[in-house]
C-alpha cells in the first residue's frame, strides 16, 4: 500500500473516530447506549459498544470496500490474509463510561502485511484526537507528541492494566515491585488511553499482561512514533489471540520489561 492510501485511510479514521464519539455520548446521554450486558468479571459490553461499532464498520466498508475487519464486539470481516485490515475498539474502557467516568475512547487501528501502519484514538471527554502514522510521527489535535524525557524513576507513573485474565496475585506482585521501585502506579480503566497518555508526555509507561489487538495497536503506534519503546505485540496468532502489551519512554522501558519478566502468571 503506497502512502496515498495510507493518508486516506488514516484521514478518514481520523473524521470517523470523531463520528463515533459523538455518537457514543448521544446514545449514553439519551439513556438508549447504556443498556449493559456482562462478558466475565468487571468485562461489559453496552448497546452503545455494539451500535458505535457497526457505525464504524459500514462507513469504512464503503470508503475502502476491499478492506478487512476485526473489531471487539463483532468479530472479524475477512475479505483475504492480505487485505489491509482494521482493528476496531468502538469504546474502550465500557465499565468507566457506563458509569458516567471520562476514561474512555474510540480506538481504530490499520494493521498491513503483519504491521501496525494507522493508530487513532479518540477521547470524547476532552475532545482529544491523538494519531500516528509509521515514519510519519504522533500528533495530538494536529500538535507533534513526545514521550516525557525524565530517566529518574522516583518521579514515573506507570498504567498497569488489569483483567480477568491475569491473576489477581501476579498483578498485585508486579505493582508491589514498581511501587518498591518509587515507581507510581495508576490504573485508569482504558488501555488504549494509558498508551495515548504515554505518547503525550503525561504519564510514563503502560503494562499489561494480556490484552487484545483491539485494546493495545494504536496506543503502542503512537507510542512509538512519540519516541517511546514498545514490546512486539503482532506475534503469530497475536492479531486474534492477544498478547502482552508494555510501552514506556526509552528510559522506563528496560525497566518494566524487566518487572514484567519477573512476575509472570
Amino acid at each position: 500500500m503506497d502512502r496515498s492510501q495510507l493518508a486516506a485511510r488514516a484521514h478518514t479514521a481520523e473524521i470517523l473516530a470523531r463520528e463515533a464519539g459523538r455518537l457514543a455520548l448521544d446514545l449514553r446521554d439519551g439513556g438508549l447506549g447504556l443498556r449493559v450486558q456482562r462478558k466475565g468479571p468487571q468485562d461489559i459490553v453496552t448497546a452503545a459498544d455494539v451500535a458505535v461499532e457497526r457505525m464504524l464498520v459500514a462507513a469504512l466498508r464503503a470508503r475502502f470496500p476491499g478492506d478487512a475487519f476485526l473489531g471487539e464486539e463483532g468479530g472479524s470481516i475477512d475479505v483475504g490474509a492480505s487485505a489491509p485490515c482494521w482493528v476496531i475498539d468502538p469504546i474502550d474502557g465500557t465499565s468507566n463510561y457506563a458509569r458516567g467516568l471520562p476514561h474512555w475512547c474510540v480506538a481504530l487501528a490499520l494493521v498491513v502485511a503483519g504491521r501496525t501502519e494507522v493508530g487513532v484514538i479518540h477521547e470524547p471527554a476532552s475532545g482529544a484526537l491523538y494519531a500516528a502514522r509509521r515514519g510519519a510521527g504522533a500528533t495530538r489535535d494536529g500538535e507533534a507528541l513526545r514521550v516525557r524525557d525524565d530517566a529518574d524513576l522516583t518521579t514515573a507513573i506507570v498504567d498497569v492494566g488489569y483483567s480477568s485474565r491475569t491473576t489477581a496475585l501476579a498483578y498485585g506482585a508486579l505493582v508491589s515491585d514498581l511501587l518498591q521501585r518509587g515507581i507510581g502506579v495508576v490504573n485508569c480503566g482504558s488501555a488504549a488511553l494509558g498508551l495515548a497518555r504515554v505518547a503525550d508526555g503525561r504519564i510514563d509507561g503502560y503494562a499489561e499482561r494480556h490484552l487484545f489487538a483491539w485494546d493495545a495497536l494504536a496506543g503502542l503506534l503512537l507510542v512509538e512514533e512519540a519516541g517511546g519503546r514498545a514490546a512486539p505485540f503482532l506475534r503469530e496468532g497475536a492479531l486474534i489471540d492477544g498478547s502482552e502489551a508494555i510501552a514506556a519512554t526509552p528510559a522506563l522501558y528496560p525497566v518494566l520489561c524487566e518487572a514484567m519478566a519477573a512476575h509472570g502468571d
